[in-house]
C-alpha cells in the first residue's frame, strides 16, 4: 500500500501549483531547463585549485583533486547537482523544520527531531570522527552553498523543478547539517520494542509476550523489572514513531542486509571476493548514493548518502568494506515519577531534579506556530508525560553522546590500508552498530563488529525501567577491542545478515533482537559446499537467491496433512514437489505466499485480538515451529488434527484467492504480477507530476526471508537491497554494483532512472577504479575552476 506521506504536500497545500497554461512550459520542459551542467567548465568560487569531475556511463561522479579541502567541496557540490531537493529534505528533517514545508502533519516529527539534537561538547563532536572531521564537512557544505549560490545567480541557471512546485528555495548548510541525530536514530534500537513487549505483556499476559517477540538467547520477561507498565499505551511510542511519517528518506529501522566474504582458498582468482548489499526503505531518489573520491591520501570508491561526505561501503586502493546492522540495543526508555506539585520536576535518589526546558516555536506551513517544549532530564527528552499518574516517558540513548551521527566515522574507515589500521578507525563508529566486514589486497579478510554498546548491570534493557531509584543506570560502553571479530578464519570466509553474531561463550550482552538466521544460514550453506572456486557471477547469483527456508519447511508438513477434500489434493501436491524458490514467475511461490497470508493469522487469532496479529504476521520460521510441533495451546485437544484443519482451511482460501487475483489457470499465475517494486516521487501527485517523476513497477522475486530480501506492505515491495557492491580484491576494476533507480535526482536527468532496467534484471554494472578505466569509459567531463562565477563554457 503506498505510504499515506507521499500525500502529505498535496495535503499541506505545498504542491498547489497551477498546471501549465499558453504560453508556460510544460514540467519536462521545465525539468530540463534546470538541469544542472554536468560537462563543460564551470567557475566556482571557494575552489584553490582546479577539480576534474568525470561521470561514467552509469552516473557515478569521479572527482579528482589536487588538495583535501577541494576534493570535499567538489563532492558536496556534485552531490547537490544530482540530489539537492533529497539534500534539502534531509537538512530540514534532521533540524526539525519540516512543518514549515509541509504542514501541521510534521509537527510531531519535527518537536522530535528537536528533543534528539545534539547538546554535547562540539569539539569532543567533531573530533570523535576523524581528526580532520570539522575541516572536511566545512570544505563538504562550502561545496553545496556553492552549488546552490550558482543556481540562484542570474547567470547560474535554476533551481531544481522540486522547488518550483514545492514553492520554496533551499538554504545555506553549515557543517553542524551534517550531524544529523534524527537519521541517525532511525538506525538505533529498541525502545520502540520496550513498548511493544510492556504492552503486550500487561494486556495478554508475560508468558504469552515471551512466546511472540522472543529474545535470543532468552530472557523471560517476567524476572524482568516490571515497575510502572501498567499504564503504557501506544501513546507512548508517538513522538518516536513520527521519526518515519510524514516524509521519509531514512528507514526508522533495518529491514535487513546481507555480507559475506571469501579468502583466497576459496576464490577463482586466489585473493578476496567481498560482497554487501545493505536494504533500506526503495525511494525515489535513492537513499545511496556512488562516488568515488581521489585527491591526496583518498582514493576510495562505493556508497554512501548524499547528505554526508566519505564512502559508507566500497574500497580504497587497499582495503574493501562493506556492512549490515549488527542488532546491538542503543537505546531504553525511563519511566520517571515527575512531582505532583511541579510536573517540571523528576525525582532521583529521594530528591527532585528540575528538568531543562528549551522553548521553542515550530513554524508551521498554512497554519500558526506551535510553541514547543522540549523538557530534557539526566536520562535523556522527555517523549511522553501522564499527569494524571505523574510519570514522564524518557528516552534515553546513544545520540547523546559526541560522534553518534550515522555514517561519519567513515571518513576515518575510508583511509584505513591494513586490518590494525581498520580496527582502530571503528574505534570512532558508534552509530549505527555495523558488523563490517574486511578483505584487503594481501589477502586477509577479518570482521569486526563497531558502535556504541552501553554497559547495563543486572538488568537487559527489555522493558522500560524506572529512572527515580538511579538502579538503572548505563555503566558505560564496552571497549571496541571488547566486540565480537574474526580475522583469517580458518573456514575462510566470513558472513553476517542481522543474526545473532554473538560467539559461544561471549560474556557481553549486546541485543536480543536479531533478525531470524535464514538468510545467514542459506549463505552458509552456499560458502560452505567448497565444490567449487566462487568468482563475481557466483556472487551475483547468491545476492539474488529466492531460496526461502521458512518456505521449504512449511511445504514438507503437507504429505502429512489429513483430512484434504479431492479438490485440494492437487494443490497440496503442488506445493509439495515444489523447492521452496520464491521466483518472480513461479506459480508455486504465489500460492505459497497467498497462502503465508492466510496461515498466520488462521494460527494466531483464536488467541491473539486482531491488534496484535501484525506481530506474528512477519515470522513465519516460528509458525512453521508451531504447525511442525503441534501443542493443545495452541491447536486444542486434539493438536494434530486441529493443525491440519488450520492449514487445509487456509490453503482452501489461498487457492480461491489466487484464482480471483491470478485467473483460473495456473500455469499463468507468477508471482511476480503481485509483488512488484514501483518507485513513486513524492511531488507525483496528479497525471502530468507522475508522467515527469514516477517510475514503472518492476516485478520482484523473493520476500522477506530470502537472501534477495524483497518485501513491504502486502505485496507491494517497499524494502531490499537498492545498493549492492561485489567487490574482487585482485583487479578492482573487475568489481560491480547496482543501485536503483539512478544516480541523479532531477527527473529529467539521463540517470534519473537508467538502473533501474538493470536492478529489476539482476545485473550490475562496473564499479570502475583505475584512472584509465574510468577516463576510456567517461561520457562527461566537468572541469570545477577557481574564481568568481561566470557563464558556463565549453
Amino acid at each position: 500500500m503506498r505510504d499515506r506521506s507521499l500525500l502529505l504536500l498535496a495535503v499541506a497545500g505545498l504542491l498547489a501549483v497551477p498546471p501549465a497554461r499558453g504560453g508556460e512550459p510544460d514540467l519536462a520542459v521545465r525539468a530540463k531547463a534546470a538541469l544542472s551542467q554536468t560537462s563543460g567548465t564551470l567557475r566556482v568560487p571557494g575552489l584553490q585549485k582546479p577539480v576534474t569531475v568525470l561521470r561514467d556511463p552509469w552516473g557515478v561522479p569521479h572527482i579528482y583533486a589536487e588538495t583535501q579541502d577541494d576534493l570535499f567541496f567538489a563532492q558536496g557540490f556534485v552531490a547537490a547537482q544530482d540530489r539537492l531537493w533529497q539534500m534539502e529534505i534531509w537538512r530540514r528533517t534532521g533540524e526539525g523544520r519540516l512543518a514549515e514545508v509541509l504542514g501541521p502533519e510534521a509537527v510531531d516529527r519535527d518537536r522530535f527531531a528537536r528533543l534528539l539534537r545534539y547538546r554535547g561538547d562540539m569539539d569532543a563532536e567533531y573530533a570523535s570522527y576523524a581528526p580532520d572531521a570539522k575541516p572536511i564537512l566545512e570544505a563538504f557544505v562550502r561545496g553545496i552553498n556553492a552549488y546552490i549560490a550558482s543556481i540562484e545567480s542570474p547567470s547560474g541557471g535554476r533551481l531544481p523543478v522540486e522547488f518550483q512546485l514545492a514553492g520554496f528555495r533551499p538554504e545555506p548548510w553549515t557543517p553542524e547539517v551534517c550531524l544529523n541525530r534524527m537519521a541517525a536514530f532511525g538506525m538505533t534500537l529498541n525502545a520502540t520494542m520496550e513498548v511493544l513487549r510492556a504492552r503486550l505483556g500487561t494486556e495478554l499476559g508475560w508468558q504469552m509476550a515471551d512466546e511472540l517477540v522472543a529474545t535470543d538467547p532468552p530472557r523471560p520477561l517476567e524476572k524482568q523489572p516490571r515497575i510502572g507498565l501498567e499504564a503504557i499505551g501506544e501513546e507512548v511510542a508517538k513522538l518516536p514513531g513520527a521519526a518515519g511519517a510524514p516524509i521519509r528518506f531514512q528507514e526508522k529501522t533495518a529491514d535487513g542486509s546481507n555480507n559475506w566474504v571469501v579468502d583466497g582458498t576459496l576464490s577463482a582468482t586466489g585473493k578476496p571476493l567481498l560482497a554487501n548489499d545493505p536494504h533500506r526503505t526503495l525511494t525515489l531518489p535513492s537513499l545511496r548514493y556512488l562516488v568515488h573520491l581521489v585527491g591526496p591520501g583518498w582514493n576510495v570508491i562505493g556508497a554512501g548518502e548524499p547528505a554526508l561526505p566519505g564512502v559508507a561501503a566500497g574500497h580504497n586502493d587497499r582495503v574493501g568494506f562493506g556492512f549490515t546492522i549488527a542488532m546491538i540495543d542503543q537505546q531504553d526508555l525511563y519511566v520517571e515519577e515527575t512531582n505532583p506539585e511541579n510536573p517540571n520536576e523528576v525525582r532521583f535518589q529521594g530528591r527532585w531534579e528540575p528538568m531543562r526546558i528549551e522553548r521553542e516555536r515550530i513554524a508551521v506551513r498554512g497554519g500558526e506556530p506551535v510553541e514547543a517544549e522540549l523538557k530534557l532530564t539526566r536520562h535523556g527528552p522527555v517523549i511522553h508525560e501522564d499527569r494524571q499518574r505523574h510519570r514522564a516517558y524518557v528516552l534515553h540513548w546513544v545520540g547523546s553522546e559526541p560522534g553518534t551521527a550515522g555514517y561519519l566515522a567513515s571518513l576515518s574507515l575510508n583511509r584505513a590500508r591494513s586490518w590494525p589500521e581498520f580496527r582502530k578507525a571503528l574505534e570512532r563508529w558508534k552509530v549505527p552498530s555495523e558488523n563490517l566486514l574486511y578483505a584487503d589486497v594481501e589477502g586477509n579478510i577479518g570482521w569486526q563488529v563497531a558502535g556504541l554498546a552501553p554497559i547495563r548491570k543486572g538488568w537487559s534493557g527489555l522493558l522500560p525501567v524506572p529512572g527515580a531509584e538511579g538502579a538503572y543506570e548505563w555503566q558505560g560502553f564496552l571497549p571496541a577491542s571488547e566486540l565480537p571479530g574474526a580475522f583469517n578464519p580458518p573456514k575462510h570466509f566470513l558472513a553476517t545478515a542481522n543474526h545473532n553474531i554473538l560467539p559461544p561463550g561471549y560474556p557481553h550482552e549486546l541485543g536480543f533482537d536479531w533478525g531470524e538466521p535464514d538468510r545467514f544460514q542459506r549463505i552458509v550453506d552456499v560458502l560452505g559446499k567448497g565444490s567449487r572456486k566462487l568468482d563475481v557471477a557466483d556472487f551475483q547469483r547468491l545476492q539474488h537467491d529466492e531460496v526461502s527456508p521458512p518456505a521449504q519447511a512449511l511445504v514438507r508438513l503437507l504429505p502429512e496433512v489429513k483430512g484434504a477434500s479431492p479438490e485440494l489434493r492437487p494443490w497440496i501436491e503442488r506445493l509439495a514437489a515444489w523447492d521452496g524458490t520464491i521466483a518472480r514467475d513461479s506459480a508455486a511461490a504465489a500460492l505459497y505466499e497467498i497462502w503465508l497470508e492466510k496461515l498466520v493469522p488462521a494460527l494466531f487469532k483464536r488467541h491473539l485480538p486482531e491488534k496484535w496479529l501484525s506481530v506474528v504476521a512477519g515470522d513465519p520460521g516460528k509458525t512453521v515451529e508451531r504447525l511442525r510441533n503441534p501443542t493443545p495451546r495452541w491447536f486444542g485437544d486434539s493438536p494434530r488434527s486441529g493443525r491440519d484443519a488450520v492449514m487445509l482451511k487456509s490453503l482452501e482460501e489461498a487457492v480461491a484467492e489466487a484464482k480471483a487475483k491470478l485467473g483460473a489457470d495456473p500455469a499463468k499465475w507468477r508471482w511476480g504480477t503481485l509483488h512488484t517494486a514501483t518507485f513513486r516521487h513524492i511531488l507525483g501527485t496528479d497525471p502530468e507530476r507522475k508522467a515527469l517523476f514516477d517510475l514503472p513497477p518492476v516485478e520482484r522475486g523473493g520476500d522477506g526471508n530470502t537472501v534477495n530480501v524483497s518485501d513491504g506492505d502486502g505485496f507491494e515491495v517497499g524494502h531490499g537491497a537498492s545498493f549492492r557492491e561485489i567487490l574482487d580484491v585482485a583487479d578492482w576494476d573487475r568489481s560491480v554494483a547496482t543501485s536503483v533507480p539512478g544516480q541523479s535526482g532531477q527527473p529529467a536527468s539521463p540517470h534519473y532512472g537508467d538502473l533501474l532496467k538493470l536492478w529489476g534484471e539482476g545485473k550490475y554494472f562496473p564499479l570502475l577504479f583505475s584512472r584509465e578505466k574510468v577516463e576510456g569509459a567517461a561520457t562527461e567531463r566537468l572541469v570545477l575552476e577557481p574564481g568568481p562565477p561566470g557563464s558556463p563554457s565549453d
